[in-house]
């Protein structure tokens, strides 16, 4: 595989932040050495070495890590890990648990008093909760579930906002033993349907509106078609989240209103059913662009045991500690948030829009509640690089000690400008992982240090490599990324998947036996890592690969492109097919203007290869519901499949964003591009 040209030459960039040796040796990753080398036996001074034997011996680091994090067996586990094959690694089998109770168990920082939850919505309304109270709302909500006849492996499921109402309805729910899975309110009716009715849930949790960017939506009209559309559920609750008074009728089923279960039931006794690891814990989905979203089952054995592991040892969260990431409740990073429960962190949830009233809304947020990790996206990120905004400047983030961002690669001037615009001793945590295993499997560790434009490391327990075509392990150059060694918090299966084939063909089948997760990566020498963007829309031009984030660097720097697309045809029905990219252009700006500036950039920072044929102006690029640009539909679509073949519109946040597609494919732009299921 030829190496992206951008790199050649490169022998180390800039070292951005180090760890400081005092922090260190507070850190949670420390003392599990410390314990490993008290309790093991073993001698592991730096992160490099840990890590090693964290891949070189599955069952020994789980093992440990299980026992170091007192996690929480009812029935002991017969062994760690029965076998290291894949598909089909059984972790910890015999053993019963539930994630609910490790979420909310007294211990350090979970007192009653102690803050867990810190919430604040777009137009000021704030709420706080003590792990008392957070206690004692999942016992009373657990009891009105148990009387609408919700039991272990009845599914719940919830259209609901980031608010603490979702946080404890997930946290009954899974003290139950009962399924969990969410959507944003803002999603479609038939996106909803196509995730929610697969899997034949017993009882919807819906908010009767919302509020985004200072609008107020109802949702009530949603929620009708939904109890009409999916006939397995039995009861509705309904959270007037806005303070209105909303009601719905009791057909066709009851609707329970969220503030009647808390008093009906209060001072329910909080319980927690004992459930074997590899139990489902929730359903998450894929975009479901091409097609019925697939329902990825994780459990709660292998939750707990990840996220434990990133949260404490790669984060360094704990009690005393305010984590923020911003997420909607359609993505695992939302999951992945209220897991600093397990930590016994304070979580802080916010909802509503990220640029309402402006760009700084979320830095002030970290402001006036003291936030010391705050997780946000790359492009977040690189709009308030566009704009020229100083939070550090303007905000007092003195609590602030690490800012993560996933989502998409963060480009090496997202790195400059966290540095220069939010602080020198703040810690980047750029981090890349995914839906399918609900973590990160490379990220950033306490000990480790940051490098421009890098990832620090591959995360413990992550045995990720790079391979060539061949699928020969590469080392310092471009190649797929894949996982050599199962990780507990891969899917325990697809919804609706019995005989395995649906998740075999999306993980296993082009290197047997080995996890493929789609991603351009390169593994450097010191095992940090880049990512390149997605192996499934790589741009071949002449032989020469590259991912597609590389290429989004150089355009988007311009102050002028506010987005872009780039496809290349070749491969998709077009043997010396074309280089397209499609802009979005700033208000007043021209093609004219920036087309000169930008073939430049791509000629000298890229390679000639990868000018394009053609730049070409849109109103705005297809994305995803959780905000990932559509290359792969759209190169189909050009390649000229139908519309209804190529995506689904009820997967897109902004399904018009088709039409100029389909016209430049010469497809009919009034064509509707419906679900392919």
């Amino acid at each position: 595989m030829t190496e992206n040209p951008a790199d050649n030459g490169v022998v180390a960039p800039e070292l951005l932040w180090q760890p400081d040796p005092e922090r260190v040796a507070r850190s949670r990753v420390a003392a599990f050495r410390r314990w490993l080398r008290e309790h093991r036996d073993l001698d592991l001074p730096d992160y490099s070495s840990l890590w090693q034997w964290s891949v070189d011996d599955l069952s020994g680091f789980w093992g440990s890590f299980a026992e170091f994090a007192d996690v929480r067996f009812h029935e002991r586990p017969r062994a760690v890990l029965d076998s290291e094959t894949m598909p089909g690694a059984r972790w910890f089998p015999g053993a019963t648990l539930n994630y609910a109770e490790h979420a909310l168990r007294p211990g350090e920082g979970r007192a009653d008093a102690d803050e867990a939850v810190v919430f604040l919505r777009e137009d000021g309304h704030t709420e706080r909760l003590t792990y008392g109270e957070l206690r004692s709302r999942v016992a009373a909500v657990r009891a009105a579930l148990a009387g609408l006849g919700v039991g272990r492996g009845d599914r719940v499921v919830a259209l609901a906002p980031n608010c603490p109402e979702t946080l404890v309805a997930f946290l009954a729910a899974a003290s139950l033993g009962a399924v969990w899975s969410s959507c944003s309110p803002d999603f479609g009716v038939r996106a909803i349907t196509d995730r929610f009715a697969q899997i034949e849930p017993t009882v919807l949790v819906a908010v009767a509106g919302y509020r985004y960017a200072g609008r107020s939506f109802d949702v009530r009209p949603t929620i009708e078609q939904l109890r009409a559309a999916i006939p397995s559920l039995r009861g509705t609750v309904l959270v007037d989240y806005l303070g209105d008074g909303a009601t719905l009728p009791d057909q066709p089923h009851p609707v329970l209103p969220w503030s009647d279960l808390l008093t009906r039931h209060a001072g329910a006794e909080l319980a927690f059913e004992a459930v074997p690891f590899d139990h489902p814990l929730w359903v998450l989905y894929s975009s479901g662009t091409t097609g019925l979203p697939k329902g990825i089952v994780q459990g709660h054995g292998g939750i707990v045991l990840e996220h434990l592991k990133a949260l404490a040892l790669h984060c360094d969260l704990g009690p005393g500690e305010r984590f923020f990431w911003f997420t909607t409740t359609g993505w695992m990073m939302w999951n992945f948030l209220i897991s600093g429960l397990l930590v016994g962190a304070t979580v802080v949830l916010f909802d509503g829009s990220p640029g309402h009233p402006d760009l700084r809304a979320l830095w002030r947020m970290a402001e006036e509640h003291r936030v010391t990790f705050f997780g946000t996206s790359a492009p977040y990120i690189q709009s308030c690089l566009k704009q020229d905004l100083h939070p550090a400047k303007e905000f007092d983030l003195s609590a602030l000690r690490a800012v993560g961002s996933t989502g998409a690669p963060l480009t090496p001037e997202g790195f400059r400008w966290l540095v220069d615009s939010v602080g020198r001793h703040v810690q980047i945590c750029s981090v890349s992982g995914g839906t399918d295993v609900c973590t990160a499997v490379v990220g950033s560790a306490p000990d480790v240090p940051v490098w421009l434009g890098e990832i620090s490391c591959r995360m413990l327990g992550a045995d990720v490599a790079a391979y060539d075509e061949s699928g020969r392990p590469v080392r310092d150059e471009v190649g797929e990324l894949v996982i050599t060694k199962p990780m507990p918090s891969m899917p325990v299966c697809f919804w609706n998947d019995p005989d395995g084939a649906r998740l075999r063909e999306a993980y296993f089948e082009t290197y047997p036996g080995v996890w493929r997760h789609g991603d351009w990566i390169r593994v450097t020498p010191r095992g940090s890592c880049v990512i390149y963007g997605r192996s499934d829309s790589t741009l071949n031009r002449g032989g020469v690969r590259m991912g597609t984030s590389e290429f989004y660097r150089v355009v988007e720097g311009f102050d002028a492109v506010l987005d872009s697309l780039v496809i290349d045809t070749s491969g998709a029905g077009e043997p010396e097919g074309e280089l397209l990219c499609f802009l979005v252009l700033a208000p007043g700006v021209a093609l004219a203007d920036v087309e000169p500036e930008l073939r430049a950039a791509l000629r000298s920072q890229l390679s000639p290869r990868h000018v394009p044929n053609r730049f070409v102006v849109v109103a705005d690029v297809p994305r995803t519901l959780n905000g990932k640009k559509c290359e792969v539909p759209v190169k189909k679509i050009l390649a000229g499949t139908p519309p209804e073949r190529a995506v689904s519109r009820d997967a897109l946040a902004n399904p018009d964003a088709l039409r100029p597609f389909l016209a430049f494919a010469g497809q009919d732009p009034t064509r509707g591009a419906e679900g392919a299921g």
